[in-house]
């Protein structure tokens, strides 16, 4: 059921319809042969991963913590901050650098991974709908909102860098890859 055409009803409805979306970009992305397309995809694809996981990590998960397998939120987390690394080379680059259709494809095969086990049955989905405690109807108007209100900020002052909430930031040694 929706609330309107262009609206999903639930938080979940509005998660799935994200990924999706960032789905599409993606295959765009590896369509695309022109470098200044890539760029513009590339950064759409930050933007809205960025957007996501904000919306995700402040509301959604928070929300249905007590619903789900604290492994899964653990992991849930993990896996954004992994992404957010990639996220982060990402802007810091342009289509001309080494590694940057490298990364492009790992963050889609992260992203896809992520999404599978949110989506599968048994997943974090599942878990939140089967609990039948959270109001995801509400939940999902609080998320569409604050989405709304990101998206403004973002495309207005930028994709910020992101902030990861599982990892230390260890500094890495940069190497020259061995040929």
């Amino acid at each position: 059921m929706r609330t309107s055409k262009s609206k999903p009803a639930d938080a979940i409805a509005l998660l799935k319809s994200d990924h999706r979306k960032v789905d599409s970009l993606f295959t765009r992305y590896e369509k695309s042969r022109n470098r200044s397309v890539k760029a513009k995809l590339a950064h759409e694809i930050c933007l809205e991963l960025s957007v996501h996981t904000t919306i995700e990590e402040e509301l959604f998960y928070p929300a249905i913590k007590m619903t789900i397998d604290p492994d899964i939120n653990d992991e849930a987390y993990v896996e954004h901050d992994g992404a957010k690394s990639l996220i982060a080379e990402i802007l810091a680059g342009t289509p001309d650098d080494d590694f940057y259709d490298a990364k492009v494809k790992v963050l889609a095969e992260q992203i896809k991974h992520h999404v599978k086990e949110e989506e599968q049955r048994g997943g974090m989905f599942a878990q939140a709908k089967d609990d039948g405690d959270v109001d995801l109807v509400a939940l999902g108007a609080a998320m569409r909102a604050r989405k709304k209100m990101l998206m403004a900020q973002m495309k207005n002052a930028g994709v910020p860098m992101p902030a990861t909430r599982s990892m230390k930031g260890v500094p890495l040694e940069h190497s020259i890859p061995v040929a």
